[in-house]
Parts: C-alpha cells; structure tokens; sequence
C-alpha cells in the first residue's frame, strides 16, 4: 500500500475493520448514557449566549443533532441546525445557503458564531470558516473526515449515491481540505470509529489553536456522546481570543479516563 503524503496524510488509509463496523451497534447505548451522565453534563461552563449552527452528517437532518443542540441551548447559547433538510452533499447552493444563515447568525447576535459539524458536517464547518473567518468563533468538528481519502471511510459509496458526484475527483480537486481554518478549531476523533479511519481526522498544527481531542465512541453515536458533549460544550465556553488547549484532566481526575492522551503511539 502506497505511504500517505505529508500534504495528504491520509490518503491511502484503509476503511475501518468490518469489527469496528459492527461496533456502530452500540450507538443507542451512548445516547443511553446521556440520562445518568446529566448531572455531571449539567455541570459544564455556563454559555455566554453567543450563536452556535450545528451541521449534520451525511443523509441526516437536524434531527440528530437536536439532543446535542438541545444541551447547548440548556447551558445558554442561542443554538440552531442548518435549516436545509437531509445532507446529500454540496449541492449546488448549499454552502451560499449557509454562507447565508451564518452571517444572519453573526449580524443578529452582533459577534462571532462558533460552527459545529458532525462528519461531512464538519467538512462545511471548516471550509465555512475558511471562506468567512470575520464571522467565526471557532469551528468544533465530530468524526469528520477531513484529512483522508474518501475511500478512507465505508460512506463513500452512498456519499457518491447521495451527491451525485465522484468522491475521488473532489477528492483530488480539494487538496487543501486538511488545511486548518484560521480560528481555533478543534477535532473530536475516537479510534474505534467504525466508519472513518480516526487517523483522517487527525488536525496537523498549522496554526497554535488547532487540536485533537480523543473520546471513546462510535462514529453514528460520537454527536450523542456524553464525553463528546462535555468536550464541546468546554470548548465553547472560552471566551473569545482566550484559547487554551483541552485539558483531558481538568478538575476531576478521571477525566484522563474519558479522554486518552491523543498523541500517544
């Protein structure tokens, strides 16, 4: 197998194993796991009511990000979905739609919005912030494939069905889609991600607020995950040109449990 490039790191990555696919089952018990972890969940930072848009994955609507959307509005930000329906991909005049509700967003709160995307949600979420920094906080994104191949996840295919479009010829005509946005921005990965290789969400460090942060889910529960909520919600809650890293530890030690140190071998 060709070796992946320093330009294009993951290229050549293999799809997960067919077990890590398997282990996708065990998405309903993450979503489970919301209910007895509320009481810690409740005890992340307060919002400061800036706008928050969360973009959903590939053929999903917002209503899979309403349990996540749900929690940030309850900590206090002025949250909403992207308002376009099912993610078939971008289509024509989906990024001007959301190039649109972004700067709505950013007008009608008088600051910054902070972009999240769950997978190729978080593909829109980056270039977003690429194209309009002025109106971006900070992008956080959830199991999002930016740094590999297409070929790297077991969505390509029904990405292809979705879009109508070839995913290797984006593929080759986006070369800088693992470029980081200019604003801090943080990638949430787990290594057990059933769906996409976890090495092609791997953030390099083009800039100093560029991070990984490691939690234990699959990739169909990682915007349903109660360790993946806590990391969003701490990541939103930094006051704007304050950034600092995610601390794995934090106040409670067993934190470091949750989150594994994302640069070990």
């Amino acid at each position: 197998m060709a070796m992946a490039t320093e330009k294009n790191p993951g290229a050549h990555l293999p799809p997960p194993s067919l077990a890590l696919l398997a282990l996708e089952l065990r998405a309903p018990w993450e979503f489970g796991a919301v209910l007895p972890a509320w009481p810690a969940l409740r005890r992340a930072p307060a919002g400061d009511g800036h706008a928050v848009v969360v973009f959903p994955g590939l053929s999903a609507n917002d209503a899979s990000t309403a349990p996540l959307r749900r929690y940030l509005a309850s900590l206090g930000y002025a949250v909403q979905g992207w308002d376009q329906g099912f993610n078939l991909g971008p289509r024509e005049g989906v990024i001007d739609a959301a190039r649109a509700q972004i700067e709505r967003a950013a007008d009608a709160s008088g600051g910054k919005v902070s972009l999240i995307g769950w997978s190729l949600g978080g593909v829109y979420a980056r270039e977003l912030a690429k194209l309009h920094p002025e109106w971006v906080r900070g992008v956080i994104t959830l199991g999002t494939p930016f740094a590999a191949h297409p070929r790297s996840t077991h969505a390509w295919r029904i990405y292809e069905f979705a879009s109508g479009r070839s995913a290797h010829r984006e593929h080759e005509e986006n070369a800088e889609l693992a470029a980081a946005p200019p604003v801090p921005t943080t990638s949430i990965y787990s290594r057990t991600d059933g769906i996409v290789a976890w090495q092609g969400s791997i953030q390099r460090p083009d800039h100093a607020q560029v991070e990984n942060v490691e939690v234990f889910a699959s990739h169909i529960g990682i915007g349903v995950n109660p360790s993946a909520w806590w990391a969003v919600a701490d990541r939103l809650a930094q006051a704007e040109g304050a950034w600092k890293p995610f601390d794995r530890f934090g106040a409670w030690g067993v934190k470091g449990l949750l989150y594994p140190d994302p640069h070990r071998a």
